[in-house]
């Protein structure tokens, strides 16, 4: 079911734990699924701008959720905000060899981790917050909403 690069992602996963004081935290889960994911961005400024100088996560889920959130910290780690900004569900799956069709949904999840550490950071800090990333915010939130009062009583 798994090739070889998504197993060693899941048996060895990278950047895996927290950050102390971390500028963002990503908040995701999907409570159909079981997957939770927590990802911590630190960001620093060279000449190029705000850069994530360093990344972590900690996920509660399959192997796919696993490897998906360890190779979006090898993904982000050094980029801008910008170019991290530009990473998608395509990028995890590449760099993975590939995912099940049932799995996807894993990528998506790391993707959207990603996207509210940035979201988290940019708030914090009273920067402006791209259209897009402010759209795809508000259906994080929207989702989570649904799924909270579709099962508000495993909530």
């Amino acid at each position: 079911m798994y090739n070889k690069k998504v197993l060693q992602y899941f048996k060895h996963p990278r950047n895996y734990g927290k950050i102390k004081n971390p500028d963002g935290i990503g908040k995701v889960g999907n409570i159909i699924c079981g997957d939770v994911m927590r990802l911590y961005i630190k960001v620093s400024k060279n000449k190029k701008g705000e850069i994530i100088k360093d990344i972590k996560f900690e996920t509660y889920g399959c192997v796919a959720a696993i490897a998906s959130s360890s190779i979006i910290t090898n993904l982000a780690k050094g980029k801008t905000i910008r170019e991290a900004l530009k990473l998608n569900k395509n990028k995890i799956i590449d760099s993975l060899g590939k995912l099940p069709p049932i799995k996807i949904h894993c990528s998506v999840l790391a993707i959207d981790a990603l996207l509210e550490a940035i979201y988290d950071y940019l708030i914090k800090n009273k920067k402006i917050i791209p259209k897009e990333l402010k759209k795809r915010h508000q259906r994080i939130e929207k989702e989570k909403k649904i799924i909270e009062e579709k099962y508000k009583e495993w909530t």
